[in-house]
């Protein structure tokens, strides 16, 4: 089954919206499988800081393939300064996310569940502590709980650590789209979904990312604009608010559930979280907590395990949400 084209674009109205639509001016992917009704519930689901919304295609399609087509409305916007909200002006930041992904929610007319992966997870958890009453619930994928930072702290020496292959490219230039997939094939923990069952999902991903260079013949560059990474990454590091969101939003009675994936980044062994992390937090305890095996950082929203593992938790919240 495959998600439907994200060619067309209009503004949203007040009715649940048609296949691809703008808020804020952002470009929102209807990644719905067949034509949900007007009363199918809605997931609205937020990308990565360098990513943008095709990266929840293969979700998208898990859940389409357990509940039904139509059953279920997918939406994942291109967040401000990516993939096709590339022009979006700014504020960057994750509260400009976070308040574009309750403008959403709103001109639904109904309580989405949100998932966040990386930086969308933080983006998901603002929005549920600022707007409680205007979604059902959250699920927060590798991402979403910061660690302490220490005083004086540089974002880009911090981000360059963190995300640096992913970073280095925004610099970069391309010679052709298959150029681009091949820099992405030597990366240790997308490469080799490249050529797996998933790879036309993740090679679409990919190219989504890429745009026409300005001022250079036939070459092509990252969609992503620096100056909204830096200002995402500002916030995940150092934000106050940000970083007590998760805790706040299950404070006011919205249902969250966290899912870290065993290894990290680079595909090295150790994630961003593991059980001894976690419990330094000092999670509140109404908090879900699940681990994913044998998935990365970026493959637990692409490989059938991390897919499987993250359509369990939008399926716990959907249903409790129909039950409440």
């Amino acid at each position: 089954m495959e998600p439907r084209s994200t060619e067309r674009r209009r503004e949203l109205p007040a009715a649940p919206p048609a296949p691809d639509v703008a808020v804020h001016g952002l470009a929102v992917h209807d990644l719905s499988v067949g034509e949900p009704a007007g009363d199918a519930p809605v997931v609205v689901a937020v990308h990565g800081i360098t990513a943008n919304g095709l990266s929840w295609t293969r979700v998208a399609e898990e859940i389409a393939r357990r509940r039904g087509p139509g059953s279920v409305r997918v939406l994942a916007p291109d967040l401000r300064g990516r993939g096709d909200s590339r022009a979006v002006a700014g504020p960057y930041g994750v509260a400009a996310h976070a308040d574009d992904v309750l403008a959403i929610a709103d001109a639904l007319g109904s309580r989405p569940v949100l998932v966040g992966h990386s930086m969308g997870a933080f983006v998901v958890a603002l929005a549920a502590a600022r707007g409680p009453e205007r979604v059902a619930g959250v699920a927060l994928v590798d991402g979403g709980l910061a660690f302490p930072v220490p005083a004086g702290l540089d974002v880009d020496a911090a981000l360059q650590a963190v995300i640096g292959p992913a970073m280095a490219r925004l610099g970069m230039r391309f010679a052709s789209p298959n150029a681009y997939v091949d820099f992405w094939r030597r990366h240790p923990a997308v490469g080799p979904t490249l050529d797996g069952p998933r790879g036309r999902a993740v090679r679409r991903f990919l190219l989504h990312d890429l745009v026409p260079a300005e001022h250079a013949n036939g070459e092509w560059v990252s969609s992503c604009v620096l100056a909204a990474v830096r200002a995402d990454g500002a916030g995940i590091l150092a934000d106050a608010e940000v970083h007590g969101a998760a805790a706040k939003a299950v404070a006011a009675g919205v249902p969250v559930e966290l899912l870290w994936a065993e290894r990290g980044l680079m595909d090295e062994p150790q994630g961003l979280y593991d059980e001894q992390r976690l419990a330094a937090l000092g999670l509140p305890a109404t908090i879900r907590v699940t681990p994913v095996p044998a998935v990365n950082h970026y493959t637990v929203v692409f490989a059938d395990p991390g897919v499987a593992v993250v359509v369990d938790a939008v399926e716990r919240l959907l249903d409790g949400a129909a039950s409440a």
